[in-house]
């Protein structure tokens, strides 16, 4: 098969960078994996999706999520699929779409879980990635980056040990997303012995190649982006930005410093630049200039958890405090900062020209992509916790959040918020 490697048009469905030319999706209708169709975080179409909601408002349906976990949830079809960890056991759970009614659920490790991790970390952070005919999830167990192919029928299709993970410097747990690229389900492990980026054949789960990384532990989830008519794996952290070739793991270019040593963040790009934020121990956020690795500009803000948002020459980001800024992509320049309330680690989604933001305790915002001012659309209060980055899907969002009771007993939820 060969992969596409621009958007084309075929029977009215789009068909996106990285898949094979029998597996299209239709981005009005899909968020296949970590940052959507697009890979960015920017939902298509003429999506319209309510800017105010409650526990009471605009609800078409809410259902009770099994366990505790950060994935956010991955819609193909007619199903919407969440990783999930209850007490020992890593699991994928389905949901109907139109009803949020249960389909199944699918343990896929038991035991041996992470003796450490960090407070706010999750054994089931990762967001699954899809391909229309198998679910790909990954998880952090017995000391190694496990990799599972589900059938969507939730009945297993494949597993493999993807390598070894041994966060000894921080032991923080585990949060990348797994990639899928053409025939292929990429997976990277960023580690102090020996890191790693691997690929797999999404149909057999045999191994494609693998690229040694940089030994030091990271938390980033890579990408993929068409630059300069190439596509290229993009990932931040370690001290670099680094690119490879989709399709051998071959390294394409990589830059001397433009990010921290440890970040979340997936990187983000707008044209031949390309922008990561970070981190840990040193705050920074830069724009890299693909191909040749030149750090273009560079501050000392810090979006460490969270991935950012390019729109129309500009850069839109929100911080760990809360605090929401706009840069100018060429050159940095501050166009505005403004504070909402924090901590913040979930994601922003933009939304034509607005911006979807959910902090810890489950407050979300809207603010308007708009360089040349600040203004704040609208700010509702959903659940009492929230650390999945929302879906938001044509007229639909889909909001993974947490109810605390007065004796501290914790449920989480699935939301269905429309009109």
């Amino acid at each position: 098969m060969k992969s596409i490697s621009a958007v084309t048009v075929a029977m009215g469905i789009l068909a996106f960078t990285g898949f094979a030319e029998d597996l299209s999706i239709d981005p009005k209708q899909d968020w296949p994996w970590w940052r959507g169709p697009t890979r960015d975080n920017k939902v298509t179409g003429e999506a319209q999706p309510v800017l105010e909601f409650s526990e009471n408002q605009h609800v078409i349906w809410k259902t009770a999520v099994p366990g505790r976990g950060h994935a956010s949830p991955t819609l193909v079809g007619d199903k919407i699929f969440l990783a999930t960890a209850i007490d020992e056991t890593q699991a994928v759970v389905a949901f109907d779409r139109a009803s949020g009614e249960q389909l199944w659920l699918t343990e896929v490790n038991e035991g041996q879980l992470p003796p450490k991790i960090h407070a706010k970390n999750t054994h089931a952070s990762s967001t699954v990635a899809c391909d229309g005919e198998r679910v790909f999830a990954n998880f952090y167990n017995d000391k190694t980056i496990h990799l599972v192919a589900l059938t969507l029928d939730g009945k297993k299709d494949w597993e493999q040990r993807v390598g070894p993970f041994e966060p000894k410097k921080y032991e923080f747990g585990y949060a990348a997303s797994p990639l899928v690229y053409g025939d292929t389900v990429i997976v990277i492990g960023d580690q102090v012995n020996a890191g790693f980026l691997a690929a797999f054949d999404r149909q057999t789960g045999k191994p494609v190649w693998r690229t040694q990384r940089p030994a030091d532990i990271n938390y980033a989830s890579p990408t993929v982006a068409t630059i300069g008519g190439q596509d290229q794996i993009l990932v931040s952290g370690i001290e670099r930005i680094a690119a490879y070739n989709p399709l051998d793991g071959k390294l394409l270019w990589e830059s001397k410093g433009g990010t921290a040593p440890q970040t979340c963040g997936t990187v983000v790009w707008d044209g031949d630049l390309v922008f990561a934020s970070g981190g840990y121990p040193k705050k920074i956020t830069a724009a890299v200039r693909a191909g040749t690795g030149e750090v273009v500009w560079e501050n000392n803000k810090k979006c460490y958890e969270q991935s950012m948002l390019t729109k129309d020459g500009y850069v839109y980001a929100i911080n760990d405090n809360g605090i929401a800024y706009c840069w100018r992509a060429t050159d940095g320049k501050e166009m505005w900062a403004e504070r909402l309330k924090g901590p913040i680690s979930a994601s922003p989604v933009l939304v034509g020209d607005r911006i979807y933001i959910v902090n810890e305790v489950g407050t979300h915002y809207v603010i308007k992509a708009d360089p040349n001012t600040f203004e704040k659309l609208s700010e509702s209060q959903l659940g009492d916790e929230t650390f999945a980055t929302p879906t938001i899907v044509g007229d639909r969002l889909y909001v993974r959040t947490t109810h605390v009771d007065d004796d501290g007993k914790r449920q989480e939820m699935l939301y269905c918020l429309g009109k």
